[in-house]
């Protein structure tokens, strides 16, 4: 009769099976009504609640988040009731005995801070003040409220959104064990409640079962196991609720999407590219899974969730199973560790997590830039013969003699961050199997490139000031100060800014395709914002030069020496504004439908750096020239004698082999 259903015990009852009938008791913790005892198909039972009362002989006692408002919430509580106002007592009969929140705070009009402090208030007050005979209405009442908590927040809105993550993760947690503690009074069965902003409790209480449990609501469903739910050795009833809170998802929505490497592996070796920007979308309600299982972090067997969501999924978005994944601040981020999707079609998505959290449905939206074989090919041969240039203008600057002074000594500096960036470049960029080690170059490729902008500033700033002192020929003043400024400035400010952007965001360092810096939060900006303001003090030495030099040729005579020099002067502060700055904003522009073109600008002219400046500062000195001239000749001389030598040589050995022919 039990298990067929043809009994007529009520709902707070347990039908136990006898030899031709059945006998419907109370299932511990409960007692018989007054009025029905001994009635074998009418008894009905009322909880005496033992299990939600500490207990002092094992210490046991059921815990509540403890509520700490975020920077901007006050907790506004205010311990007197106006006169003509109702108690708490009557006014929410889950708690008669509170006056801790009246009811002004908890109409709509009040301030958020007001009614949310007030609702977990309340919360902490159910442990001594719940009457067993009023479960269900403070159920009931609890999600009504709820919905009307988060119907319209405006205040909430203002927030910002590590507080608004703050308060929505202080309200999931705190209902997930209210609920779950407060379930195991109501009778064995399923029971929804709702509000009318839409909030949707499912719940199942079991004493015993062997059959699969499923929670329905409008767009989702949850399939679990038996065994999942109860623990061996607990004698209590197992409670499993699904709570759906539509008002929660506008504050968890912006939260950063953090993928497991399986779901990044994935994405990447569908599309064959390099992912650029990964944005997202809610696609269902957030909902919380919770069970009375103790260890609900570690499930035997996953729990299968079936969410329903009007969106399709089109060429260039991919849903993602997720939950809700909270740190000990409060705030949190969407993560896909746990969760799989196991399949999808048209607006109904399955999932199955091995632990119990909120969850939701997001849609990922991403731009893919498909890897082009001739800008590859582009940046690696002319990264190639860049290093080959730099190399040169290396070994130039460090050996000839004749040109060694300041603006050499910058050229050297210049050169040699230059070059070991670009071989880490070709070498490592895209070494990303350990993430620590690929952390590293990104930040070793951070700090190269950085100070090579760096000596670029030094560059301008130098040609300026020689520029400026042109007229007397105050060359020793210039000197000196840069001596005393380079090495600091050149190598001091990239660490500053390395060291400061590890510090603050050392997880930003190296993306899943490249060892770069990760566009995330705007991280870039650590490398973009220096090179743009040293783009702008470039341009501003480049413009006084060419003003300074404008007015010195003007009043030049007939010196032709002077004259040249101060040509030579004007196009290498035009080459260093076009070959050190221009290329990076190159970079910058690959956006909008140019941005094809501009890719391949930026690739050919960034990648021939090296070239333009063995050019610049080498092959188009004369002073260069000369001293080549003198190694060449030093070569063709050594070259000569050495050929002489084994001339010399050979003939006497042929006349030593000769003599015994004459005897």
């Amino acid at each position: 009769e039990c298990s067929s259903g043809e009994h007529h015990c009520h709902n707070s009852t347990i039908c136990t099976n006898t030899v031709g009938s059945y006998v419907c008791h109370c299932r511990r913790g409960w007692v018989p009504k007054p009025g029905f005892q001994n009635k074998k198909n009418t008894t009905i039972c009322e909880g005496t609640c033992p299990d939600l009362t500490p207990d002092p002989a094992h210490n046991k006692q059921v815990s509540f988040p403890t509520w700490m408002p975020p920077p901007g919430i006050k907790s506004q509580v205010s311990g007197h009731r106006p006169r003509g106002r109702k108690s708490l007592g009557t006014a929410y009969p889950f708690l008669p005995n509170s006056s801790t929140c009246i009811r002004a705070s908890l109409t709509p009009s009040s301030p958020f801070p007001q009614r949310l402090s007030c609702f977990f208030h309340r919360l902490q007050d159910l442990r001594g003040n719940l009457r067993s005979v009023s479960v269900q209405s403070t159920i009931q009442d609890l999600i009504q409220e709820v919905g009307d908590l988060l119907e319209g927040p405006q205040d909430l809105e203002n927030l910002s959104q590590s507080e608004q993550q703050f308060v929505a993760t202080n309200l999931l947690l705190g209902l997930e064990n209210a609920l779950g503690w407060l379930g195991k009074a109501l009778p064995i069965g399923a029971v929804t409640f709702s509000s009318s902003a839409g909030t949707v409790l499912s719940l199942e209480v079991q004493e015993q079962g062997y059959e699969n449990i499923t929670l329905i609501q409008n767009q989702t469903k949850m399939l679990l196991t038996w065994d999942t739910v109860h623990e061996s050795g607990d004698s209590g009833p197992t409670v499993v609720g699904l709570l759906s809170t539509p008002g929660v998802g506008r504050f968890l929505a912006k939260a950063p999407l953090v993928l497991d490497t399986v779901e990044q592996a994935a994405l990447h070796e569908t599309h064959k590219g390099v992912l650029q920007e990964l944005y997202h979308d809610l696609l269902s309600d957030v909902i919380s899974a919770f069970i009375s299982n103790k260890d609900p972090q570690n499930l035997r067997h996953p729990v299968t969730f079936i969410f329903q969501h009007s969106v399709i999924p089109g060429p260039r978005e991919k849903v993602f199973c997720v939950f809700w994944e909270h740190g000990q601040n409060g705030s949190g981020h969407w993560a896909t560790s746990g969760c799989r999707m196991v399949g999808t079609k048209d607006n109904s998505t399955i999932c199955q997590c091995t632990h119990l959290s909120s969850f939701a449905i997001l849609m990922a939206h991403y731009e893919v830039q498909e890897k082009d074989s001739a800008l590859t090919v582009i940046s690696y041969v002319g990264l190639s013969l860049s290093l080959l240039c730099l190399l040169l203008a290396v070994l130039t600057f460090l050996f000839c003699k004749a040109i060694h002074n300041t603006s050499t000594s910058l050229h050297l500096q210049l050169s040699i961050c230059l070059f070991l960036a670009h071989l880490l470049f070709l070498t490592a960029i895209d070494r990303t199997e350990i993430k620590v080690l690929c952390s590293i170059i990104a930040g070793a490729l951070h700090y190269l490139y950085l100070a090579s902008f760096t000596w670029m500033l030094l560059e301008g700033l130098h040609l300026f000031l020689t520029a400026r002192n042109l007229m007397v020929v105050n060359y020793s003043s210039v000197n000196k100060f840069m001596k005393k400024l380079m090495f600091p400035v050149g190598y001091g400010v990239p660490a500053v800014i390395v060291t400061i952007s590890a510090a603050s965001w050392p997880h930003l360092y190296g993306t899943p395709t490249s060892c770069w810096l990760n566009s995330e939060k705007g991280f870039k900006w650590s490398f973009l914002g220096p090179v743009c303001s040293i783009f702008l003090v470039n341009l501003a030495f480049f413009l006084m030069t060419l003003w300074i030099l404008k007015s010195k040729l003007s009043s030049l005579n007939s010196d032709v020496s002077t004259l040249q020099n101060t040509r030579m002067l004007t196009f290498k502060a035009t080459a260093q504004l076009f070959i050190l700055g221009c290329t990076w904003c190159l970079g910058i522009l690959q956006v909008g439908p140019a941005a094809h073109v501009m890719a391949y600008l930026f690739t050919i002219i960034n990648s021939l750096q090296g070239v333009f400046i063995f050019l610049v500062y080498c092959l188009l000195s004369q002073q260069v020239w000369e001293q080549y001239g003198k190694w060449f000749k030093g070569i063709d001389i050594t070259k000569s004698k050495s050929e002489k030598y084994t001339l010399s040589s050979k003939t006497t050995s042929d006349a030593s082999h000769a003599l015994p022919l004459d005897n």
